[in-house]
């Protein structure tokens, strides 16, 4: 307190303060604008290592896309290859045997074709011979019309047996034709089965050209080719999400089947840590069958999760594929008879609870119970089956995760980059508002030390206008001979004579 009163003081103190913050003004300005550069300047720095790790990240997430992108592109190409190598080996590479089925097929039907001419009988060539003495004898006599008529007769017969012998033929035409029906039908089925081998060997080579035009665009690392892997990357990676939460479910569905009646063999009541020892158990049966699952997988050569699994040799992961087939179908029969083991517990229990009650129909009846029973029991069997195809969609999660980690890690670097560059802007701009209200505190001063410049700048110019003009008065200096060289080219810009 500097007097009695406290806004007397108060006065004091804030005159003394504006004085001082005044007299400070130029230093406390220079401060606040070296502090904002500063500031400014160390995260333009952090935002330019963020984008540089940015741009690390981003190329390396395209070279490990575009070699996933490569590596699945060939294993597809290689896999069209084999299909190809098989439908040539199974219908093309028996090429000669059906050409020469077809060859002896379609002399048997030529030899048919032949024996069905249809050759006309020939003419008797003692019928001219009867027509000229039926026309020269004479018909009145008894003995030419007999022997006519026995020529006749004769006449008849022959026909007859003519017409009988045309009709076998006929028929052994006929027979021949029925028989070379099949032969069509087995040439028509050869050809479709080529013609449907080789639409099949067409059809596959498209896809391989298809197929290869993409795997060029990769090794050429096209930004088309590289957003077409991103997007199927990202495909991938969320339906694969969706079938591992699937399967998640699926293990809880296992999980409930089998604790219980695990309670009842390990004991209820023992511990390991915070959780029961039939909860770790269980789950670890269900670990167990998902790990076999996977290895068999890995043995069929489905998944490409362990490369060691895929270097061995066929005969011994033939071997392993049995192996794990056997332990899978052990474990898949033991948890059938813990679900048939855990629905003799249920009915146990609620027939003592009846008892207790004294309520004697509300157990279940022997006909319904093999209902329940039966589909736990199916349920435990089939479960770690199914279980085991989740190594497919946990190859394509652990394979899109990296790139999907990558794109998130990414989209953070750009999101910190900006908000580093909004920070260092705002620092900037706030460091000329602390200086706009630094002067705003202290305006009185400078209120009144501008009104002294402008009264002062006034004055003086008042007083400059009241002065008359003094004479201009040019500096003399001395006259030097310049050679005449120097005149007459005009050296060194000059156009005079003199300096």
């Amino acid at each position: 307190m500097l007097t009695d009163s406290v806004v007397g003081s108060a006065l004091i103190w804030a005159v003394l303060a504006m004085t001082v913050m005044y007299l400070g003004r130029a230093p406390a300005r220079q401060s606040l604008a070296t502090l904002a550069r500063m500031l400014h300047n160390a995260l333009r720095m952090a935002a330019f290592g963020l984008r540089r790790a940015e741009q690390h990240l981003e190329a390396r997430n395209r070279e490990v896309l575009l070699a996933a992108g490569r590596e699945a592109k060939e294993r597809m190409v290689s896999r069209e290859f084999e299909r190809i190598a098989a439908t040539v080996a199974r219908d093309l590479g028996r090429y000669p045997e059906t050409q020469r089925t077809l060859t002896e097929t379609i002399q048997r039907i030529d030899d048919d074709h032949q024996a069905t001419a249809d050759v006309p009988p020939q003419v008797p060539g003692w019928s001219k011979a009867v027509k000229a003495v039926a026309d020269a004898a004479d018909k009145s006599d008894p003995s030419v019309r007999d022997v006519l008529e026995a020529i006749h007769d004769s006449m008849e017969k022959a026909q007859q047996r003519a017409l009988a012998a045309y009709r076998r033929s006929s028929s052994d035409r006929h027979r021949l034709l029925s028989r070379m029906m099949p032969r069509w039908r087995d040439i028509q089925g050869r050809l479709r089965r080529m013609e449907a081998a080789v639409d099949s060997i067409l059809e596959r080579s498209r896809s391989i050209d298809r197929h290869m035009d993409e795997y060029r665009e990769i090794l050429a690392g096209t930004d088309r080719a590289v957003q077409t892997l991103s997007t199927s990357a990202l495909v991938q990676f969320a339906v694969s999400t969706l079938v591992i939460c699937v399967a998640i479910g699926g293990a809880v569905i296992n999980f409930s089947l089998i604790a219980r009646p695990m309670a009842e063999m390990v004991g209820g009541t023992s511990y390991i840590g915070a959780f029961r020892t039939a909860d770790i158990a269980a789950l670890v049966i269900i670990l167990v069958e998902i790990s076999m699952g996977l290895f068999l997988m890995e043995s069929l050569r489905i998944t490409r999760l362990f490369p060691v699994i895929a270097a061995l040799p066929d005969r011994t992961r033939a071997y392993m594929c049995v192996f794990t087939l056997v332990i899978l179908t052990t474990l898949a029969s033991v948890e059938a008879g813990l679900a048939y083991m855990r629905e003799i517990l249920l009915q146990d229990e609620l027939a003592t609870s009846a008892l207790l009650r004294g309520d004697a129909g509300g157990v279940m009846t022997s006909e319904a119970l093999w209902i329940t029973t039966a589909a736990q029991m199916g349920m435990g069997f089939i479960l770690p089956f199914a279980l085991t195809f989740v190594a497919i969609p946990l190859e394509t999660f652990v394979q899109t995760l990296r790139h999907v980690l990558g794109m998130a890690a990414i989209l953070t670097l750009r999101l910190a980059n900006l908000a580093l560059r909004i920070l260092g802007q705002f620092l900037r701009q706030s460091a000329v508002l602390l200086q706009h209200l630094y002067d705003v505190v202290i305006f009185a001063p400078l209120w009144i030390a501008n009104r002294v410049v402008e009264r002062r700048a006034s004055s003086e110019g008042a007083a400059s206008r009241a002065e008359p003009a003094a004479p201009r008065v040019e500096p003399t200096r001395e006259r030097e001979e310049v050679p005449a060289s120097r005149l007459e080219a005009g050296y060194g810009g000059y156009g005079e004579a003199t300096v």
